[in-house]
């Protein structure tokens, strides 16, 4: 349940043809990283849509360290080391302080036994990486605010599918979120709440967010779909494209480069017959790097 030492770039086949698909789609940029079965999964790391080698297209590595709760790692680890909630803040909080007394250790000048697992955790500790943590529920998102004060780290809310009960707490968290998927069927106890309207009510309270597909739960050319149905379920047309644009942008710290056409950022871009939200809408195009991909 602890491996934070493993990598998404070792697992990820540009080959795939999700990723073309993607591409076809209008998806120029992806996250990717392990999924959430474990505690602590490994990085993430960003890619472009457009190769067949992926040390090639990847643009940013690592942006993150996956983190999950609820029911994910209680399911995977059912019959071994992981029965409760409370267990597994236990192992999250046991890592974070290792890593923070290894570090501390080992910047005095004492000598300590290399271990990798609390290596990849350091960047958390130190506040460069953020901490990308799988919540549905509402105590664990509760949760992963918790944490994140106790141990003063970076943490994103990822899938938040409580977060309308508990908008107050979130904005004063100051922790952005990453919304979706919302076009599945409810497919555990802790989607009884999953909503398109949970969007606009991050957007009305002013909260960073972005929308997400979680592919491969939702195939990544759906991207647009999943945001024109947060548009129809009240969420600003305009605010719909700024989440799968420019906000997952920002939350990834790559909006220097990406999210938004501008003189000195990477030229990805998409012509469209009509609106992306326009659910008849065709890409006629997409550019990459300033480069016709499609």
């Amino acid at each position: 349940p602890i491996t934070p030492n493993m990598r998404g770039i070792d697992g990820c086949n540009p080959m795939d043809e999700t990723v073309e698909l993607a591409l076809k789609g209008g998806v120029t940029t992806v996250a990717a990283g392990p999924g959430s079965a474990n505690v602590l999964g490994g990085t993430f790391f960003a890619y472009k849509t457009v190769g067949n080698c992926i040390d090639e297209m990847t643009i940013e590595n690592p942006i993150a360290m996956k983190a999950a709760f609820g029911e994910n790692p209680k399911r995977c680890y059912k019959d071994k080391k992981i029965d409760t909630r409370m267990q597994i803040s236990a192992l999250l909080r046991e890592t974070l302080a290792k890593t923070k007394e290894y570090m501390e250790k080992k910047e005095a000048g004492k000598e300590v036994a290399y271990d990798q697992k609390l290596e990849a955790m350091i960047p958390v500790i130190k506040k460069e990486l953020p901490l990308k943590c799988h919540a549905h529920r509402a105590d664990d998102i509760l949760t992963v605010i918790r944490i994140a004060k106790e141990y003063d780290i970076k943490v994103t809310l990822d899938h938040v599918t409580d977060a309308r009960c508990i908008i107050p707490q979130i904005k004063e968290s100051g922790f952005p979120c990453i919304c979706g998927p919302a076009l599945t069927h409810k497919s555990k106890f802790e989607l009884a709440n999953m909503s398109f309207e949970t969007p606009n009510e991050l957007y009305k309270a002013g909260i960073l967010f972005s929308i997400i597909t979680d592919s491969p739960v939702v195939p990544q050319q759906y991207l647009s779909l999943s945001a024109a149905l947060a548009a129809k379920a009240g969420l600003p047309e305009y605010e719909a494209i700024k989440a799968i644009t420019i906000n997952p942008a920002k939350i990834l710290g790559l909006d220097n480069r990406l999210g938004s056409i501008k003189e000195g950022k990477d030229a990805d871009f998409v012509i469209c017959t009509k609106n992306i939200l326009d659910t008849t809408n065709e890409i006629r195009a997409v550019y990459v790097d300033g480069k016709k991909a499609v």
